[in-house]
């Protein structure tokens, strides 16, 4: 009995380390940027799509919060993972989450009083976001810290990169502007002088208006929709997911 524990730790000493950024681990970044976005593949997380991506800052402040939030929240999970009873995981889980999420509302309040209005009643939704529940209930329960803190970074890198763009289209389309509220603001184009293209006096422009309907909730979940449209066509595996 005892020769064969010293075996398998000696067989556990000799196995090799799996690398910090393997294949395996590469994956579990990539893989939500496209195949498995849980935006446009997995269909969640619609309501703060719809809600916050009116202008690119915002949206952008918001998958910052998503991406600390779930990266550490499946972190902590997984290394709790053994000692939380099944029968109170998901309560454990919600504390998690809930206490990250106080952590970002608490620094948004000090250091951007302003976005923090825009997004207060969202930051506190990502509790209850079902990309976070999901990723802790079916991944960060079953698999180690490290391989838990990459999927918890890819899947916010596409819930993040799904809401910029949708951002980008709605501001752009919307407003004419771009990156509003930043000092890195660019008027694009608009009926005054104070944008790139003045519409009052460009030739080329002169028919062009702002459409106000991409402002509005809807447009967003149109957006969200051809960019499911695009993806499947380019991506044909993709054909046959629901």
């Amino acid at each position: 009995m005892a020769e064969s524990t010293i075996q398998e730790k000696q067989a556990q000493e000799t196995k090799p380390r799996e690398p910090l950024f393997g294949k395996k681990q590469r994956k579990l970044i990539t893989d939500p940027l496209n195949d498995n976005n849980p935006i446009t593949v997995q269909v969640l997380g619609i309501c703060s799509a719809l809600a916050v991506t009116t202008l690119v800052f915002p949206s952008f402040i918001m998958a910052i919060a998503v991406i600390f939030v779930l990266a550490f929240s499946n972190l902590f999970t997984s290394l709790l993972r053994k000692r939380i009873p099944s029968q109170v995981r998901m309560i454990v889980q919600l504390v998690i989450i809930a206490t990250l999420v106080t952590v970002v509302e608490l620094t948004l309040k000090a250091y951007n009083f302003d976005v923090y209005k825009k997004l207060s009643v969202f930051i506190g939704l990502i509790i209850t976001n079902c990309i976070v529940m999901g990723r802790l209930e079916a991944f960060a329960m079953a698999n180690k810290p490290w391989q838990s803190f990459l999927d918890g970074l890819g899947n916010a890198f596409g819930y993040g990169a799904i809401l910029i763009i949708v951002a980008i289209f709605r501001e752009v389309f919307g407003k004419g502007t771009l990156l509003a509220g930043t000092p890195l603001e660019m008027m694009i184009i608009g009926p005054s002088s104070d944008y790139w293209i003045d519409t009052t006096t460009s030739a080329m422009f002169g028919w062009y208006m702002n459409n106000n309907l991409f402002v509005f909730p809807p447009a967003a979940m149109f957006i969200i929709g051809v960019l499911i449209w695009v993806q499947r066509a380019w991506n044909k595996k993709l054909i046959d997911v629901s």
